[in-house]
């Protein structure tokens, strides 16, 4: 998988951004020290100007690439869920419906590791701001303008595959889409309560998110997880 990732471009929507990052070497470095720089004081805090102090640039330098600091938010996690989305296409190919649930679930909901193939990025950070500030990207008053417009193109492709996936289990079952929503936000969330409220989730250093959505959505579908029979369909209820 690592060699396919290394051949593949991540598209975010042009709309986001004035000038694509991904052109250029300042680009590239706006965007990798915008993640260090959210990461360590969060969105709130973060500015164009803190940004061209942190990477020695003028601060107008960083508007030519992106409009907004919400702008920039939105270009994060749009490359975010294009990362996510690649995953989810080339390691659920070619399996049975089973596997593929279970495959799809644990990209969606694990741990983040390092990737190597985008040097500029450090998906493990990026993965930490995507929890902690990903709803900021999409709870404003422009978000029906901005839906119209594409920016969210890729977090809804994410859901409709999952979706499709859910249909492969139980074809049957009313609400593939509310539940493949839920998948991709109650992970986040999820990731969230056990960094920060503990006390009020059963995630921990033993049971991760994965264990506990491959659990819920099996038994939601009716289907025996981890049974060895080849019909997808053998253990629906």
């Amino acid at each position: 998988m690592d060699r396919l990732l290394s051949n593949l471009k991540i598209i975010v929507p042009e709309k986001i951004y004035v000038k694509d990052p991904e052109t250029s070497d300042l680009g590239k470095r706006i965007v990798q020290h915008s993640i260090i720089l959210i990461d360590k004081i969060g969105f709130e805090a973060f500015t164009f100007k803190k940004l061209g102090t942190l990477i020695g640039s003028n601060e107008s330098s960083i508007y030519r690439y992106f409009e907004s600091k919400h702008k920039l938010l939105l270009y994060l996690s749009s490359w975010y869920w294009a990362w996510i989305e690649y995953q989810l296409v080339i390691e659920t190919h070619n399996l049975n419906s089973s596997d593929k649930l279970d495959k799809a679930i644990k990209i969606v909901t694990r741990k983040t590791k390092q990737d190597a193939n985008y040097n500029h990025i450090n998906e493990i950070v990026l993965n930490r701001i995507i929890i902690n500030e990903n709803s900021k990207s999409f709870l404003t008053k422009e978000v029906d303008q901005e839906n119209r417009d594409g920016y969210f193109v890729i977090y809804k492709r994410i859901v409709h595959r999952l979706s499709e996936i859910i249909k492969g289990i139980n074809p049957n079952y009313k609400f593939p889409l509310s539940l493949a929503s839920t998948i991709l936000e109650g992970s986040l969330h999820q990731h969230f309560l056990k960094d920060h409220f503990s006390s009020i989730t059963d995630c921990n250093n033993s049971i991760s998110p994965s264990d506990f959505y491959l659990n819920l959505i099996f038994n939601a579908l009716n289907y025996s997880y981890g049974s060895n029979s080849n019909d997808p369909m053998a253990t629906i209820t």
